[in-house]
C-alpha cells in the first residue's frame, strides 16, 4: 500500500512539473526551464555549428592576393534570391520543411539554422503577444545570420526585422541592425544599409550608452562594404580606418587592414599604404597569411630607397624560415623585384628562377614571374628568350580576358615573325656555310658535331639515372623503396632499363657498347640492327652529309631567303621594336650580300633614317648621297630635299588607291615579281597608311604565286601578326590555318 502511495505521489509531482513547464504557461518555473534549455542545449549547439562555419570560411577561402581582397571572405552567386516561406504565423521563420524531401547532409550553417528553428518552435513562449523566453531573440539572430551565409538574404532580413520589432531593448539589437545592413548590401539595397549604420553609429552612440568597440568595428566594416558596393572608395577607406582602430576581431581586423592598404597602394599613396601594411605585419594576433603578405606588400610600397636594403633583408629572413615554404614563390619573386630595382640583374634572375622552382607555387604567380623574365630579356634585346617566356605566360594563364595577359599576347605575336625570320637566317647561314666546305671538311665538322651530341646524351641519361636513384622524379616513381640505392629499387630499375633500351637498343655487356654495330644480340640480329639504326639516326654521319645541298639553284634560293629575312628583320627592329642598332646590323649585312635590285633603295633609305636617329651624321650623309645620286627621281629623294614636308601628306588617299589598283591589275596579269618589287618600294612611303595592310596582303598573294610555300607562309604570317585586328590580318590567319591542314 505504501509503495503504491509513493508511486502516485511521484507521478503527481512529475505531472505538475511537466504541466508547469508547458510553453503556454507563464510561470517562473516554465520561463526559467525553457530559457536554460534553449541557451545551454539547443542554441549552444547551433552557435557552435555557426562558429565552425565561420572558421571554415576564414581558413579555406582562397584569396587572390594579386587583386583587392573582398572585405568579407565569401563569394555569393549573383542574382540568387531565396524567398522565405511563412509558417506558424511567425514572420521570417520559414519553418515549413517538406518531410517528403530527400534528406541530405546539412552544412554547418544549415545545422545552425536547424537549431535556431528548433529553439523557436520548441521553446518559444509567445503568450498574449509577448515572448516570455528571453533566449528567443538570440535564436532569431542566429537564424538570420545562418540564412545570410546560405545566400537567403530576404528571409534573413525578415528574421532580423522580427528581432528589431519585438525586442527593441535587447542587448543584441545593435548587432542585429548591423547584420540587417549587411544583408541589405548583399541584396543591392546599399543606401538603406548606409542610412541604418549612420543612425546606429551617430544617434545611438551619442544619445545612449556608448557602443562596445567590437560593435563599432562591425558597424564600420558593414559601412565600408556598402560604400565599396557603391564605388565610394573614399568613404570606404574612411570607415576601414575607423574599423581598424581597436582590432578586436582578429580575422576581420586583419582583412580590413589589408584591404585598406591595397586601396592606398592603388592610389599610389605609398607612404599611407606602407604605414597600414607595417601595422598589419606587427599585429601579433593576425592570421599568419595576412602577416606574410603584409611583408610582401611592404616591399611593393616603400617610397624611400634607403629602406630597400632593410626590406630585402626582411624578405631573405622570411625565405630562410621553413614555416614560409608555402609562400616561397611570392617571397622569391618580390626579392627579385627589389634586386631588379637595384640594377642587380643577375641576383634578380636567380630569384625569379627560384620563384618558378618553388614547390606548390601558384600558376598566377608564375605568370608574373615569366613576364618579368621576358621583359628582362626583351630589354637586353634577347628576343628569342623573351618570346619563350611570354609563351610560358600564355601557357600557364587561365584568364585570357585579363588586360595584362592580353598585353603579353600582343608582345608574343609581335615577336613571332621576328623569331621566324631569325631562324631562317641562322639555319640558312649554317647550311650555306657548310655547303661551301670541301667534302673532307664537311665530314670533320659532322663527326665533331655527333661526338658532342653523344656526350650530351650520355650526361643527360646519367643525370636521369641519378634522379631515379635518389627518388627525384618530380612526383613520379615514389614508393616504399624511395631513398634506397638505385639497384635495390625495383620500380626505378625497371624504368631505367626501359629508358636505356629506348635510347641505345638491346646491348650486350661488353666494351664499346655505344657503337651502333654492337647493338645486336644473337637470335634477333636483323630486328636489333633496325632498332639501333632507327634510334641512332642522329648519330649517322651519312644522313648529315646527304642532307647538304649541292645544286647551285638550291643554294641560291637559300641565299635569297636570307636576304628577304634580313630585310624584314631590319624593318621589324626599326619600326616595331625601335631597336636602331639591331636594325642597322641586319640591313648593313644585307647590303653586303648583293640583294635584289628592288631592295637596294629601301635599304639605303632605312639606313639613312637609322643613322639620323642615332645621331651619326657622317654615315647618314653616306646613304643620303646614294639616294640623291642614284635615285634622284624617287619620293625618297624628295623627302630628303624637303625634310619639312610630310611624305604621307604628299600621297593622298586617292592616289594610294590608284597605286593599289595598278598593283592589283599587275597581279591579275601574273606579273608577280613586278608586284612584289613595286609594293616593297611603295610601302616605305606610306608606313602609317590605313591601306598598308591591303598592299601587304596583295604582296603575300604574289609571293605565293611566284615563290615556294614556305615563303608564302612567312609573308602571310607577317600580315597576320602586324595587322591582326584588320580584315586583311584576319584573312591571312584564315589562309594560314588552311595551309596547315
Amino acid at each position: 500500500m505504501l509503495k503504491n502511495t509513493q508511486k502516485i505521489i511521484a507521478f503527481l509531482i512529475l505531472f505538475v512539473t511537466v504541466y508547469a513547464c508547458k510553453v503556454t504557461k507563464d510561470t517562473v518555473v516554465s520561463r526559467n526551464f525553457h530559457a536554460i534549455t534553449t541557451k545551454y542545449n539547443v542554441l549552444f549547439n547551433g552557435k557552435e555549428a555557426f562558429k565552425k562555419g565561420i572558421e571554415d570560411i576564414n581558413n579555406n577561402y582562397k584569396d587572390d592576393w594579386f587583386k583587392r581582397l573582398p572585405i568579407e571572405p565569401i563569394v555569393f552567386e549573383e542574382n540568387k534570391i531565396v524567398l522565405s516561406s511563412y509558417n506558424n504565423n511567425r514572420p521570417g521563420a520559414g519553418f515549413g520543411a517538406n518531410e517528403n524531401e530527400e534528406k541530405k547532409e546539412l552544412t554547418t550553417f544549415e545545422k545552425a539554422e536547424e537549431k535556431a528553428v528548433k529553439a523557436i518552435q520548441t521553446h518559444g513562449m509567445n503568450i498574449n503577444g509577448i515572448e516570455r523566453n528571453r533566449q528567443i531573440d538570440d535564436a532569431y539572430l542566429l537564424l538570420g545570420k545562418s540564412r545570410y551565409y546560405t545566400q537567403r538574404f530576404i528571409p534573413s532580413i525578415e528574421a532580423f526585422n522580427y528581432v528589431i520589432a519585438n525586442y527593441p531593448q535587447a542587448d543584441l539589437i545593435a548587432e542585429t541592425k548591423i547584420w540587417r545592413a549587411k544583408a541589405n548590401t548583399r541584396n543591392d539595397n546599399e543606401e538603406i544599409a548606409i542610412e541604418a549604420m549612420k543612425l546606429l553609429l551617430v544617434v545611438r552612440d551619442s544619445l545612449e550608452a556608448n557602443l562596445p568597440d567590437i560593435i563599432k568595428e562591425q558597424a564600420h566594416t558593414a559601412l565600408a562594404m556598402a560604400y565599396v558596393k557603391t564605388d565610394s572608395l573614399q568613404n570606404a577607406k574612411k570607415h576601414l580606418q575607423l574599423a581598424t582602430r581597436t582590432l578586436k576581431n582578429r580575422d576581420q581586423a586583419a582583412r580590413n587592414l589589408f584591404v585598406l592598404g591595397q586601396m592606398y597602394s592603388d592610389e599610389n599613396k605609398k607612404d599611407s599604404a606602407f604605414y597600414v601594411f607595417e601595422k598589419l605585419a606587427n599585429f601579433k594576433k593576425a592570421p599568419y597569411k595576412f602577416k606574410i603578405h603584409a611583408n610582401i606588400e611592404l616591399a611593393k610600397n616603400f617610397s624611400k630607397d634607403s629602406i630597400a636594403t632593410n626590406l630585402l633583408e626582411r624578405l631573405q629572413k622570411l625565405i630562410k624560415n621553413r614555416d614560409n615554404r608555402p609562400y616561397l614563390d611570392e617571397l622569391y619573386y618580390q626579392a627579385a623585384v627589389l634586386h631588379q630595382n637595384n640594377d642587380s640583374t643577375f641576383l634578380a634572375l636567380d630569384d625569379y628562377n627560384n620563384s618558378l622552382r618553388a614547390k606548390n607555387g601558384s600558376d598566377k604567380q608564375k605568370t608574373f614571374t615569366y613576364e618579368k623574365l621576358g621583359n628582362l630579356y626583351f630589354k637586353d634585346a634577347e628576343y628569342q628568350f623573351a618570346s619563350a617566356y611570354y609563351d610560358s605566360v600564355l601557357q600557364v594563364s587561365t584568364d585570357s580576358l585579363d588586360i595584362r595577359i592580353r598585353r603579353v599576347k600582343r608582345k608574343y605575336r609581335n615577336l613571332a615573325s621576328l623569331i621566324k625570320f631569325e631562324e631562317v637566317v641562322t639555319k640558312n647561314d649554317s647550311i650555306v656555310r657548310i655547303a661551301s666546305l670541301s667534302k673532307d671538311e664537311q665530314k670533320l665538322f659532322f663527326e665533331s658535331y655527333i661526338e658532342k651530341l653523344k656526350k650530351a646524351d650520355e650526361e643527360a641519361a646519367q643525370l636521369r639515372l641519378n634522379q631515379i636513384a635518389f627518388g627525384d622524379l618530380g612526383g613520379g616513381l615514389q614508393d616504399s623503396n624511395k631513398g634506397k640505392w638505385y639497384f635495390y629499387n625495383s620500380q626505378s630499375l625497371s624504368f631505367g632499363k626501359t629508358q636505356f633500351q629506348k635510347t641505345w637498343g638491346n646491348r650486350r655487356l661488353e666494351d664499346d657498347w655505344r657503337w651502333s654495330e654492337k647493338g645486336t644480340i644473337r637470335g634477333n640480329a636483323a630486328k636489333d640492327v633496325a632498332q639501333v639504326k632507327k634510334v641512332n639516326l642522329k648519330y649517322d654521319l651519312d644522313s648529315y652529309l646527304s642532307s647538304i645541298p649541292v645544286e647551285k639553284e638550291t643554294i641560291d634560293s637559300l641565299k635569297t631567303d636570307i636576304n628577304q629575312a634580313l630585310y624584314e628583320l631590319g624593318l621589324i627592329y626599326k619600326e616595331q621594336f625601335k631597336n636602331q642598332n639591331l636594325a642597322k646590323i641586319r640591313l648593313e649585312r644585307l647590303a653586303t650580300l648583293q640583294p635584289k635590285k628592288e631592295l637596294i633603295l629601301p635599304i639605303n633609305w632605312h639606313l639613312y633614317q637609322i643613322y639620323n636617329n642615332l645621331g651619326d651624321k657622317e654615315n647618314a650623309e653616306k646613304y643620303k648621297n646614294v639616294i640623291l645620286t642614284k635615285y634622284a627621281d624617287t619620293k625618297f629623294a624628295q623627302v630628303i630635299l624637303n625634310p619639312n614636308t610630310n611624305i604621307e601628306e604628299e600621297v593622298a588617299i586617292s592616289e594610294v588607291e590608284k597605286v593599289y589598283k595598278k598593283m592589283y591589275y599587275l597581279y591579275k596579269a601574273d606579273k608577280f615579281e613586278e608586284v612584289i618589287s613595286e609594293i616593297n618600294e611603295f610601302l616605305v612611303t606610306i608606313p602609317s597608311s590605313s591601306l598598308a595592310p591591303k598592299f601587304e596582303l596583295l604582296k603575300a598573294y604574289a609571293i605565293g604565286k611566284d615563290q615556294n610555300t614556305q615563303a608564302y607562309k612567312v609573308a602571310l604570317d607577317f600580315v597576320a601578326v602586324s595587322y591582326g585586328s584588320t580584315e586583311e590580318g584576319k584573312k591571312a590567319k584564315a589562309i594560314l590555318k588552311q595551309l596547315k591542314k
